[in-house]
Parts: C-alpha cells; sequence; structure tokens
C-alpha cells in the first residue's frame, strides 16, 4: 500500500484546473503497474426517467479521456466510436457488465465475465482484438445514485487477481479526485455537461486569471470569454467565482 499512498499525495500535488493532467498521470502510473498498454477514464451520469426498455437503465457516458490515442482515430475517437454504439442502443454482452450492482464501488473485467464466444464476436474484433487488447478491467466509483466516475485499463495479456485488486485499491481511496473529475466536465452538480470550450474556460477560471487574461490566453473576444463564463456559472448555478470555487473546496 505504500505504493498507493505514495501516488495519492502526488495526485494531490496537482492544481485543481489539472484534473486532465492528473487523471493522465494517474493512469499511467495504474497502467505501468498492472502492464495495461492503455488506460480509459470516463464520467457516466443517468439522464431523466429510466424506460423500462432500456437495459441500461437510462446511462449515458458524458466525457472521456484516453491515455494514449489510437491510431488512426485523433484524441478519444476510438472510444468514442463504442460510446457512439452505446447511445444507439445497440446492446453488446460487454454493455451490461457496468450495469451489474450499479451505486455500489465494484471492478468487472472481459476475460472473468464474458464467454469465450463474445471473444470471437465482430465487435470484440473490431474494436480490441485489432488493436490488441486481449483483456480489460474497469473500476466504477459512484458518487450519487446518478453520477459514476469509471477507470478502464487494456491490456495484451489476461490480467491477474491481484493486479484487479491493486487497482481497486488505488482508486477506491480518492472520493475527492472522482468528484473533481466530474466537476471539471460539469458532470456532478452543473445543469448540462460543459462544452469542450466551456471546460477551457472553467479550468482557466479557476487559476487567478481575469475575463481579459483569458480572452488573450485563449484568443478569443473579451465579450466570447463573459459568455463562457456567464454560461458556466448558470450551468453550475453559482453567481460567481469564489462560488464556483467552492464547489472544488467541497462546498
Amino acid at each position: 500500500m505504500e505504493d498507493v499512498y505514495r501516488l495519492w499525495d502526488a495526485l494531490s500535488a496537482f492544481h485543481v484546473n489539472q484534473s486532465h493532467q492528473a487523471a493522465a498521470y494517474l493512469m499511467d502510473q495504474l497502467a505501468a503497474r498492472v502492464g495495461a498498454w492503455n488506460a480509459t477514464w470516463a464520467g457516466a451520469i443517468r439522464i431523466g426517467d429510466t424506460a423500462r426498455n432500456d437495459p441500461l437503465q437510462g446511462w449515458r457516458v458524458g466525457a472521456v479521456q484516453a491515455l494514449h490515442p489510437i491510431e488512426p482515430h485523433p484524441d478519444e475517437g476510438h472510444f468514442k466510436e463504442i460510446l457512439r454504439v452505446w447511445e444507439r442502443r445497440e446492446i453488446d454482452p460487454s454493455f451490461l457488465l457496468p450495469m451489474r450492482d450499479v451505486g455500489s464501488f465494484r471492478t468487472y473485467s472481459f476475460r472473468r465475465e464474458l464467454p469465450q464466444e463474445w471473444f470471437e464476436s465482430e465487435f470484440y474484433r473490431r474494436h480490441y482484438g485489432l488493436v490488441g487488447t486481449h483483456d480489460a478491467v474497469f473500476v466504477a466509483f459512484p458518487l450519487n445514485a446518478d453520477c459514476e466516475s469509471h477507470f478502464g485499463f487494456y491490456s495484451r495479456k489476461t490480467f491477474a487477481d491481484e493486479e484487479i485488486t491493486l487497482l481497486a485499491q488505488a482508486l477506491r481511496g480518492i472520493k475527492w479526485f472522482h468528484r473533481l473529475l466530474m466537476l471539471g466536465h460539469g458532470l456532478l452538480t452543473a445543469s448540462a455537461p460543459l462544452t469542450s470550450m466551456e471546460r477551457k474556460v472553467l479550468h482557466l477560471l479557476l487559476t487567478k486569471a481575469t475575463e481579459r487574461d483569458i480572452a488573450q490566453q485563449m484568443k478569443i473576444a473579451a465579450s466570447t470569454a463573459h459568455q463562457h463564463v456567464t454560461s458556466i456559472f448558470r450551468k453550475f448555478g453559482v453567481r460567481g467565482r469564489a462560488e464556483l470555487m467552492s464547489l472544488w473546496l467541497g462546498g
């Protein structure tokens, strides 16, 4: 556990506006410890009333971050392609794994819980096999009844039980960090997810940058920066930067 404690200490040294960099650091460190070649973070939210015929119980993925992009897809395009299938509700057996025990801290993995025939399916071949993923393990951290933080790790071999235990131990004791990741994407207390531009403005708002500074750094008009700031305040239901900051401090 000493390695885990040191990892938590390192995470706490990141500034509140560096959640993307902190998540990348965490994924990189844990992936190295369990021999994973890639990792992802995803923020999941339950939208509106759950339709009775929806096997995914109303859950949507509001944000995703990959440790390493997969060619030829830019950014997180490869993983977003999987999410587009999720959004169309074209149910693959792997989509049902995170639905088990929703609302509780849990781990789930492909090789432990999916039948052998799934690894011979076109879905596995296209989205996992072709890029070298033999096994994947996920750790889910619920923040409330409608909001969960999920980390995924992808390996060219089958994950050992002790490796899955290590991932669970490392990710279970940092609720504050899961909360910051969700806040940074407007997925915890905001009335609607933030746009990519609003997330960039938010990261600057969490520093001492003025609206003029934000406009200059982002190379946008001062009026445009003000519009983004106003939208962020409205989505989070706050009246100014002090109240916004209080959310990151646990208010």
